[in-house]
């Protein structure tokens, strides 16, 4: 007899069940479940309603010419600060619009080089009805960090730059 007629026979291992899963398979397919329906949910969520620009303000004057009706939409589109957001970028936009009405309209003046208070005195001996001269914020505020305007002082100044448009000479 050899020492391989004595070994036992071989076993047969037996076969596993392919049901019920073990433990780690039941958390896998929750989890899948659970990424489908997140994924079935975002794809069908509604659009998200965009908001219309606002609309100019009528204008009254029939006779207004056609770059200051095209200056006043511009600023009736601009987004304000409201809500103690910063106004740099708001201020920023309302001298850039004015500096491009003053070059249009007074090309010989150099309007493009001023700012600080002569800028405001330009402005002023343009239209005194606007008043601009008192709101240095205008040519202040976008260098400070964080420059921020209560509502009041955002609706006055809008006002301002308003009747800037519609009366300067």
């Amino acid at each position: 007899m050899t020492p391989l007629d004595r070994l036992h026979p071989l076993i047969e291992p037996a076969p596993v069940p392919f049901w019920p899963p073990a433990p780690g398979w039941w958390l896998l397919a929750v989890a899948l479940l659970l990424t489908l329906a997140a994924a079935l949910r975002w794809y069908r969520r509604p659009a998200p309603a965009v908001d219309e620009p606002a609309q100019p303000a009528p204008l009254n004057d029939p006779g207004i010419d056609p770059v200051r009706l095209e200056a006043l939409a511009e600023l009736a589109l601009m987004p304000r600060p409201y809500d103690g957001a910063p106004a740099g970028a708001w201020l920023a936009q309302l001298n850039a619009l004015l500096k491009r009405i003053c070059r249009n309209h007074y090309p010989n003046a150099n309007s493009h080089t001023l700012n600080g208070r002569t800028w405001l005195a330009f402005l002023d001996n343009r239209c005194p009805a606007a008043g601009l001269t008192r709101w240095m914020i205008l040519v202040e505020g976008v260098y400070r960090p964080e420059c921020r305007l209560d509502d009041k002082a955002i609706q006055g100044l809008y006002q301002a730059v308003d009747t800037w448009i519609r009366k300067h000479a």
